[in-house]
This record gives structure tokens, sequence and C-alpha cells, in this order.
């Protein structure tokens, strides 16, 4: 197996809790604009630990997608750090899987196909790819069926729904096992009914991955559904202005969104970003 810390620095390590899987150190975000730094993200501290499904909230523009950007070591953090296991995280690594809102399927694959796409472009699973075939085949069926697309492993995208896509997606991202889980309003484009059929597959997907789960999202409902915790941002420049832990029991189903507990959340949450 590759080692996932080969993709970042070596330097800067601290001691860490065997709990926590990132940390976020005083990151910040600022942009050039007009002969000055305009600064995006003020500061942000905290930590996930592993398997831990969180969400941020907050206005357009705050940089909730550069959160990602900078786990992903796409963007590194310009200011602060953000540290995995301890070691500050300086280039793109290789143990994540991404969704966004549009899912991007080849045309010319099927949805088996497309979700085996990461294990023959990835190390170490693309030199064994060949080897272990079948082995693979079945990995990509057992998440299919997990989203209920096991009668659909022959289909092309443009045989599918959008919700359909969106599921292959998701699978396809957490084929190769990722250690973290990126989500960029993966269900903004979807509708209601849809959307919400997709929180009850996401949630199992990330219950049988047990990897960590960051999703950002304008849906406050989705983030109380899917999440451990919620974090608000505030207008620009940023930072977190609202934590909160959802103490509901899982697997949890859409009837909890008619509870009383659920509403408590979700009120509390759009109280903090209203003001």
């Amino acid at each position: 197996m590759v080692n996932p810390l080969s993709e970042i620095s070596s330097s800067n390590t601290t001691p860490i809790d065997e709990t926590t899987l990132l940390e976020f150190d005083q990151v910040g975000l600022e942009y050039p604009f007009e002969g000055s730094m305009r600064r995006i993200i003020q500061e942000i501290s905290l930590s996930i630990r592993a398997g831990e499904f969180v969400s941020f909230v907050g206005p357009s523009g705050c940089g909730k997608t550069s959160i990602l950007r900078m786990v992903s070591g796409l963007s590194p953090a310009p200011l602060g750090e953000i540290r995995y296991r301890g070691q500050k995280i300086t280039k793109p690594m290789k143990n994540i899987g991404i969704a966004f809102q549009n899912p991007v399927m080849l045309p010319w694959r099927n949805t088996l196909d497309n979700v085996l796409l990461p294990l023959e472009v990835v190390q170490p699973y693309k030199q064994d790819f060949g080897r272990r075939k079948a082995e693979f085949v079945k990995m990509a069926q057992d998440l299919l069926t997990t989203v209920r697309l096991q009668d659909f492993q022959k289909q092309y995208p443009w045989q599918l729904s959008g919700g359909m896509r969106q599921r292959s997606s998701l699978c396809r991202a957490l084929i190769h096992q990722p250690e973290i889980l990126l989500l960029d309003e993966p269900f903004g484009a979807l509708d209601a009914f849809t959307r919400e059929e997709m929180w009850v597959m996401l949630q199992a997907l990330w219950m049988k991955a047990k990897c960590v789960s960051i999703l950002i999202t304008h849906d406050l409902r989705e983030a109380v559904f899917l999440s451990d915790t919620v974090y608000v941002m505030s207008s620009r420049p940023s930072s977190i202005i609202y934590k909160v832990k959802i103490d509901l029991p899982r697997p949890r189903t859409l009837d909890m969104e008619l509870s009383d507990d659920f509403n408590h959340y979700f009120s509390n949450i759009r109280r903090h970003i209203q003001h």
C-alpha cells in the first residue's frame, strides 16, 4: 500500500491525538486585488477526528470551497497550516475522494467502468489492476448495490438520470478507499426529492467507508441530516462563528426532519447565518 503521507511535507511534525486526522491551525486566505491583498478567510482553527462527517455552511463567497482545495493540497493554505496526522499539507494528496455538484462521467464508459476509473490511474491499485480486476469489479459492484444501481452497471451516462449519475460519482470517489472525502455541494443541481434520497445513500456509503467527509453546502437541513459537526462561517473576511455537534442517532431517516431535535439544530444554525 502507498504511504498516504508520501504527498505531504515531513517537516513541522507536531504531536497529535491519535483520533485526530486533520488540524486547521490559524488558517487564512487572501488574494491580490487592485494592488493590495484582499482577505477572504480571516482565521480558522479546528480539528477533525478520524471518521467524522463535518459540514461548512455560510454565505456565498466566504471561502467554503477554498477550504476543500486547501485540504486536498491542490491549493495549500497560504496562511497558517492544515496538518494531516500532524504533518503540514504542502502538495496534492492521493488518499482523497472528491465529488462535485456536476458529476463528470466519461461518456464512452458505462457506469461500472466509470466507477472503476480511479483504480486504473491511482497507485497502488493501478499496478495491480490487471491481476486484481475481478476483485476490483466486486468492490465497485458492492458500492453500486449500496446506492441501488446494481441493475445499471452497463448503462452509459446519457442513459442515467441526474441522481443516478451523482450516485455513480460518489461510488467512484470512494472506490479507492480514501481516508478523506471532499463534497462540494454535490446535490445542489438535484430536485428536492432526489436530493433527500441522496442524503440517505451518502450516509450509507459514509458509514460503510468510515472516512472523514467534509461537505460544503447551502442546504442547512442537508448539513444537519448528514453531519456529526456543523461549522458556520461568517461573511468575508470569514471565520468560524458557530460550531454545533449534531447528536442524532444513526442511521438517520428522513422522518427525523420532522422531529423537534432536528428542527432545533436547523433553527440555531439558520439564526447564526442570518446574523
